[in-house]
C-alpha cells in the first residue's frame, strides 16, 4: 500500500477494519507452520511466497536499503524454520514473524549506528544519484511522485524506532493497535501515543507536501 497522504494529508489514522479473511489467512499459516515443523519444506516454501513480499517491503521502508532487506528478509525465515518445530500458535502468526522481523531490524540499526558514519556521497549513491548529464525519461509527474514517496519514506525512516514500526505496521501492512501492541511487546494505548507522535513528526516535516 503506497502511503499518499498517511497518506499525505489524512493523519487522522482511523482504526483498520478488521478483514473476515484475515482468520482464514491465520488459519492457513497456523496449518502451514505445522507442516514446518515437521519438515515439509513445500509448506515452508508456501509460506515464504505468503509473506516474503510484506517482510521485504517492512524491512526495507525501516532501513531504507532494498539490498539488505533480501537478506534480512532471508535470516527472518531461516529463523521461522530453524524454530516451527517449537512453535505453538499462542498469537497470530504474522505476530510471530513480525516480531522476529523488528528484531533483526533493530540489530541492524545498531550495528550500523556503530559503524563510522557514511560520507555524504556514499549517502547520494545509496539512493541513486545520478552523474549530471544523465537524463531522465519519466514524466515530470511520476518525477515528482517518485521524489514526493522519496521524501515521505526519508522522514518514516528518521523517526525513532518504535515510531517507525508503528507507522510502518499501521500504514503500510494494515495491522489493528492490538497486533502492533504484541510486536512491540507494549499496549495499545502506547501504540496510539506512538502514532500520534510519530503524526505530528510527519505533519511538521512534510507541511509543504500538504499545503500548509
Amino acid at each position: 500500500m503506497e502511503m499518499t497522504a498517511l497518506q499525505v494529508g489524512q493523519f487522522d489514522m482511523p482504526e483498520p477494519k478488521t478483514q473476515p479473511s484475515l482468520d482464514l489467512d491465520n488459519e492457513r499459516d497456523i496449518a502451514l507452520m505445522t507442516r514446518v515443523g515437521a519438515g515439509d519444506e513445500q509448506a515452508f516454501r508456501e509460506l515464504v511466497e505468503r509473506h516474503q513480499h510484506a517482510v521485504v517491503g517492512t524491512i526495507a521502508k525501516m532501513l531504507r536499503d532494498p539490498v539488505e532487506a533480501e537478506d534480512l528478509a532471508q535470516q527472518v525465515f531461516l529463523r521461522i524454520w530453524k524454530h516451527a518445530s517449537r512453535w505453538k500458535p499462542e498469537a497470530k502468526f504474522t505476530t510471530y514473524l513480525f516480531t522476529i522481523t523488528r528484531n533483526l531490524v533493530y540489530n541492524e540499526s545498531r550495528r550500523r549506528s556503530r559503524r563510522r558514519e557514511v560520507s555524504a556521497d556514499e549517502r547520494h549513491d545509496e539512493k541513486g544519484y545520478e552523474p549530471a548529464g544523465e537524463t531522465r525519461s519519466e514524466p515530470d509527474s511520476e518525477v515528482a511522485r517518485a521524489e514526493m514517496h522519496d521524501e515521505i519514506d526519508a522522514v518514516i525512516a528518521s523517526l525513532p524506532e518504535a515510531q517507525r514500526t508503528a507507522v510502518i505496521l499501521y500504514s503500510y501492512e494494515s495491522m489493528p493497535y492490538e497486533e502492533i501492541a504484541e510486536i512491540l511487546e507494549t499496549s495499545v494505548s502506547s501504540v496510539k501515543s506512538l502514532l500520534f507522535r510519530a503524526r505530528s513528526t510527519l505533519k511538521d516535516r512534510l507541511s509543504h507536501l500538504l499545503g500548509y
